[in-house]
């Protein structure tokens, strides 16, 4: 099957042709129907020899979406033809966080060696995925393919960012979004169906700040130096009660803290390498700061039904999988507005 994989440190990625997979005792085998790309895979391709995590050649794409092709011993539950997205934070199923539901969490990932697809095993961008339990599948249940398959990610991500300060997203709140690219231009609409409070987005260009009023954006504000005190001039000098930064930098962090309220959220996704000090005096009194990964499979179920009422959507490109490097390209190069979709089969 054809397969686009990372092969060497610092070179771009390669469609090669590489063995089918067949799944074995309780493992289920999909026909991939559309797999998402990620900024997180550029940052990944973008890490020094030098301790490098993950084994190459690997097969990239850690948002995946297919049907059922073929089932391993003893799975049940499941059918040949299935639609299904793939749940991708694997973790044991046996610790206490993976109990919960939470394997983004999972307490022996890493004494276990256990990766998600598409960052240390085998991922979607491929004509076939190996998953290695059923547990890691949900029913699409009517959704199209290309419409879901970002919200594995670019949908649970910001979900599961959003969720832990729902409680201070209250009527006359300011919630402010860095980044309105893959993740970001659904985290608007997430705020928009879930809470009550104004939406101030942030970034670079006009393009990507239209997008973001397309999706519900209040207010828009061009990420520069002057992006803090723009900020504090929207909300009458008090900051935001919530700030999701999706892009991760130094100086959108600095942003970040600069335009968090008094017991405000900072909460930072995007995994540019920026950092935010925290002590007294650094920041307004008692706000959080946190770095959350990935969300819940329950959370992805969550995620799903409400882009199943219309509440959420992702802007997408499609690119065949021989195209796949181009749209890695594009999206380096800022070119991608919304998600970059690879269809496998298309």
């Amino acid at each position: 099957m054809k397969a686009l994989q990372y092969r060497t440190i610092g070179a771009p990625p390669e469609v090669v042709t590489v063995p089918d997979p067949e799944p074995g005792p309780g493992q289920v085998l999909l026909k991939v129907t559309a797999a998402g790309v990620c900024h997180s895979d550029i940052a990944v391709m973008g890490w020094p020899a030098e301790g490098f995590p993950y084994e190459l050649p690997m097969t990239l794409g850690h948002e995946g979406v297919g049907t059922v092709a073929a089932l391993g011993a003893g799975v049940t539950g499941l059918s040949e033809g299935d639609a299904v997205a793939v749940y991708g934070p694997w973790g044991c199923g046996t610790c206490a966080k993976c109990a919960e539901g939470k394997e983004n969490y999972c307490l022996r990932a890493g004494e276990l060696g256990i990766h998600p697809p598409g960052l240390g095993r085998p991922g979607s961008m491929a004509e076939y995925l190996l998953v290695d339990d059923p547990r890691h599948l949900v029913p699409l249940d009517g959704l199209d393919p290309v419409a879901a398959v970002p919200l594995t990610d670019a949908g649970l991500t910001p979900y599961h960012a959003i969720k832990r300060s729902l409680p201070k997203l209250v009527p006359g709140s300011t919630a402010v979004v860095i980044g309105t690219g893959g993740l970001g231009h659904v985290a608007i609409q997430l705020l928009r169906a879930l809470t009550s409070a104004r939406v101030v987005a942030l970034d670079v260009t006009e393009d990507k700040l239209r997008l973001a009023r397309e999706v519900g954006a209040h207010e828009t504000v061009l990420s520069d130096a002057k992006a803090a005190d723009a900020v504090r001039e929207l909300t009458g000098g008090l900051g935001a009660e919530a700030v999701f930064d999706f892009v991760g930098v130094a100086p959108t962090v600095k942003t970040a803290g600069a335009v968090a309220a008094v017991e405000g959220d900072v909460t930072l996704v995007g995994i540019g390498g920026g950092s935010i000090p925290v002590g007294f005096g650094l920041l307004p009194f008692e706000v959080s700061v946190n770095a959350p990964y990935w969300g819940s499979r329950s959370e992805l179920i969550e995620v799903l039904n409400l882009a199943r009422s219309g509440a959420v959507s992702v802007h997408t490109e499609t690119y065949s999988l021989d195209d796949a490097p181009l749209a890695y390209e594009r999206l380096h190069e800022g070119k991608v507005n919304g998600r970059a979709v690879i269809l496998p089969h298309g």
